[in-house]
């Protein structure tokens, strides 16, 4: 008897169980539904993508970044426009709508990262970290975009890159650099303030960036100068790095 209901308690339990997942499925694939609709009336009352975007942003916040997936689902081939909607009515949610993007995989993570800060460029090192933690194999890639795109922000993309990422700061600077030559001084200035030890690394790999162009040497080697660096260590990283004892004495003996 005791087996009996043991055995008749376990089979309620299963399809209790079940049904409670086929309604938690059925209540999912409503609320796509619901999502969807929601997203396509917009759309027709609004008269443009755009705008609906902007709407349901500016209405319902909590719900945006979903909103903003199921739109992207919707219209993948729009998805420029809808970053750049989204992104410009709540720049807030820059590094969700990112990672959104991305995971969903719609273009090229380099164009999501560009679309994402002409959006709104305040916001490049939550679009840049964000891009990084989805695909980190393209780091590379997403600090020259990056710096290309918003080059006046090219200290806080290596600085916000380089905390997430510490043992990838030579890729970083590299990339940075090779992107814009004329971003090396700021790089320099900001990683120095963040990884004061590494001095060597982030002023050998600067100059060796830059050595084509000596302008560009004097302007790290003066802002390594100007961040505290020993001198003595100074000369060693940057000559390691290819600068010339002359364009040292230029700037050191200043």
């Amino acid at each position: 008897m005791k087996k009996f209901i043991g055995l008749t308690f376990a089979v309620s339990s299963l399809i209790q169980m079940h049904g409670a997942l086929a309604n938690q499925s059925t209540d999912t694939t409503n609320a796509t539904q619901i999502n969807e609709k929601f997203v396509q009336m917009q759309i027709q009352q609004n008269a443009s993508l755009s705008r609906a975007i902007k709407t349901i942003v500016g209405h319902y916040p909590q719900q945006a970044a979903s909103i903003v997936g199921t739109a992207l689902d919707l219209y993948p081939d729009k998805y420029k426009e809808i970053i750049h909607s989204a992104i410009s009515a709540q720049p807030t949610l820059a590094q969700e709508v990112v990672s959104i993007a991305i995971e969903k995989g719609i273009s090229s993570c380099t164009s999501i990262v560009e679309t994402a800060i002409n959006a709104d460029p305040s916001y490049v090192d939550f679009v840049v970290t964000a891009a990084a933690h989805s695909t980190p194999e393209e780091l590379k890639d997403i600090v020259r975009i990056a710096v290309i795109t918003e080059p006046d922000s090219a200290d806080y993309i290596v600085q916000s890159l380089a905390k997430e990422h510490p043992n990838k700061i030579v890729d970083i600077l590299q990339s940075a650099i090779g992107a814009v030559p004329l971003v090396g001084e700021y790089a320099v200035e900001a990683l120095l303030a963040l990884f004061p030890n590494d001095a060597e690394i982030v002023i050998t790999t600067a100059v060796k960036e830059s050595k084509a162009q000596k302008e560009n040497v004097n302007k790290i080697i003066e802002a390594a100068k100007n961040s505290g660096v020993n001198l003595e260590d100074l000369g060693k990283y940057a000559i390691n790095g290819g600068a010339t004892t002359e364009e040292l004495a230029k700037i050191l003996d200043k």
